[in-house]
């Protein structure tokens, strides 16, 4: 049943968003968090080819490019919030695509990394310790969609820098 009633949430967000608004399309990854099932998760997915795209950059346009996605996040995400009339709708997964390249800034290449960071990623946005629970129940609008997968991200980061030190 459970199953059923996400199917229906992903159906009525697709019929309520403006698919000619390209906010709609960056707010649900490219259509990636229409998943009916672990949207995050798609929407983390749809992320790595722009990582891939990115990881070659220099560190800094990395980072501002990240940083921009980031800010313009809170206005993708409230257009979609809007448009879907629900806070936080499950479709929503641009904050999935900024939180996953928050982790991977100077991570080391390789598809094992990228593994890894994928997984580290999901579990600090699945498990949500504190203060990023704490944010996501009590921040809302785009601001609130956005800040607890960006901290998220941070921690993710930290992670990942620390098991790259490590396995030096």
């Amino acid at each position: 049943m459970a199953k059923l009633e996400k199917h229906h949430k992903s159906r009525d967000a697709f019929e309520r968003l403006n698919w000619r608004n390209p906010l709609h399309w960056l707010a649900t990854g490219f259509g990636s968090g229409l998943s009916p099932v672990a949207s995050g998760t798609f929407g983390t997915l749809a992320a790595i080819p722009f990582y891939w795209l990115m990881m070659d950059l220099p560190l800094s346009i990395y980072v501002a490019i990240t940083a921009v996605a980031a800010i313009a996040g809170i206005w993708i995400c409230q257009s979609a919030t809007d448009a879907i009339g629900q806070a936080d709708h499950g479709s929503i997964v641009w904050d999935e695509f900024v939180g996953f390249w928050i982790t991977m800034i100077a991570a080391p290449k390789g598809i094992a990394w990228l593994v890894v960071g994928f997984l580290i990623f999901r579990l600090f946005d699945i498990i949500k310790p504190w203060p990023i629970r704490w944010l996501d129940r009590y921040v809302k609008g785009g601001l609130g969609i956005m800040i607890d997968d960006v901290l998220a991200g941070v921690f993710g980061l930290v992670v990942m820098q620390l098991l790259r030190v490590i396995s030096q």
